[in-house]
């Protein structure tokens, strides 16, 4: 029986998404915006040199066809990424669902479009209405918030942290996704009273089509604030059964890696693995040796988001695609007979973009295990129904098997 392993590599977007212009960063359209190709052009004309060096380097998923898809995806040639000889199956893969977000991506990755437009809190100072300002409190038992704006976790941190430490009063913010983040320090508020917090204010904001609700916990003093990798995302749960549903309700484990679990509310997932993305590639090797057949093993690796996306960091996004493509490298061997790894993404972030926001982008779909050959311009939809055809599990939804 055969395995699967579905890999989101956040925000590794390609570019060329066809309504691009409907999309925006700082009132300006992410027409034209390629995270991954903007990355590989940094790289070879040296702006892209704090801890690498030289042109992108990612052998492992450039034989399996990347940068093919990358062409393919964005029209444009570049000279000398794409090998002459692949191993894997590749293509692009375009969103049809009205959000360039984490749940709209990964929910129609898994086969569900979203039915619905998402509520966004508006560019204004304060950012949220009064009566939710009001049951933040209200839960926390605090006579006021900070923030209040849309605006950068780090920022946000560095901005208000030292009054939140003096205050007790949460750092609340949200950015052009559908979102209501709240930062609070660990150990002067509370990791567990932030995520009280959080969970509680969740199904509130659920019902105006708030996608998620995220506690950002972090430690420090003063000018040396961190976040840490104890943020949880309380995000509303899927209308409708997904790809995680159709495996599970066939009889098969479902193993979730990273903030999949958060992701889509646990639904149809049986176990969840958690950590920085040094820890999640571990428990992704680990998932190679012990996932049972038939199962699906579906991760998220968020740090080409979080970490370099938002903050425009090329060279950092470019050291963490050769960390991964290298850790990768390691892990195919060890595939078994029947297994099938897909690499993915769920959008843009190209970090040499104006604004701090997602870019509307198509994204990558590379395929170990089943040789080698183009599968074309597909939807994400697809990649729900390509890996539950696989599987043998009956795949619902719109979506089509290419394989």
């Amino acid at each position: 029986m055969s395995r699967a392993f579905l890999v989101v590599m956040d925000s590794v977007g390609i570019g060329g998404a066809p309504d691009a212009d409907q999309f925006f960063n700082d009132d300006q359209p992410d027409t034209g915006a390629c995270t991954l190709g903007h990355i590989a052009d940094a790289c070879a004309e040296g702006r892209a040199e704090q801890g690498r060096s030289g042109p992108l380097h990612l052998p492992t998923m450039a034989g399996l066809g990347l940068f093919n898809a990358l062409e393919l995806a964005s029209g444009t040639v570049r000279p000398g990424l794409c090998p002459t000889s692949l191993s894997g199956r590749w293509g692009a893969a375009t969103e049809v669902s009205n959000g360039k977000d984490t749940p709209s991506g990964h929910w129609e990755l898994a086969g569900l479009p979203v039915p619905w437009d998402w509520y966004y809190f508006p560019k204004t100072v304060p950012a949220f209405p009064q009566e939710i300002t009001d049951l933040v409190c209200q839960i926390a038992g605090v006579d006021g918030i900070l923030g209040n704006c849309h605006g950068s976790g780090t920022t946000m941190i560095e901005q208000f942290g030292e009054e939140h430490m003096r205050t007790g009063q949460p750092i609340c913010y949200t950015s052009i996704d559908s979102v209501f983040q709240v930062a609070a320090h660990e150990q002067s508020f509370g990791l567990d009273r932030l995520l009280r917090l959080c969970e509680t204010l969740a199904p509130h904001l659920h019902k105006l089509r708030l996608g998620r609700v995220i506690a950002r916990p972090f430690v420090g003093s003063p000018g040396n604030f961190t976040r840490t990798s104890n943020r949880h995302d309380y995000a509303i749960a899927p209308p409708g059964p997904v790809l995680t549903n159709w495996v599970q309700d066939a009889g098969r484990r479902v193993h979730a890696v990273g903030k999949i679990g958060d992701i889509f509310s646990m639904t149809g997932i049986d176990d969840v693995r958690k950590g920085p993305d040094a820890a999640l590639m571990t428990h992704l090797s680990d998932l190679i040796d012990e996932a049972e057949e038939g199962s699906l093993t579906f991760a998220n690796f968020v740090e080409f988001d979080s970490l370099y996306g938002h903050r425009r960091d090329i060279s950092g996004y470019a050291r963490h695609l050769e960390w991964f493509d290298a850790e990768l490298g390691k892990l195919l061997s060890r595939l078994r007979a029947g297994d099938m790894l897909l690499i993915t993404a769920d959008h843009g972030n190209d970090p040499s973009w104006h604004g701090t926001d997602h870019t509307r982008e198509r994204v990558p779909v590379v395929i170990a295990g089943l040789g080698a050959g183009e599968i074309g311009q597909i939807g994400f939809v697809d990649v729900a129904a390509s890996v539950a055809a696989y599987l043998g599990v009956q795949p619902q939804g719109p979506g089509k098997n290419v394989l």
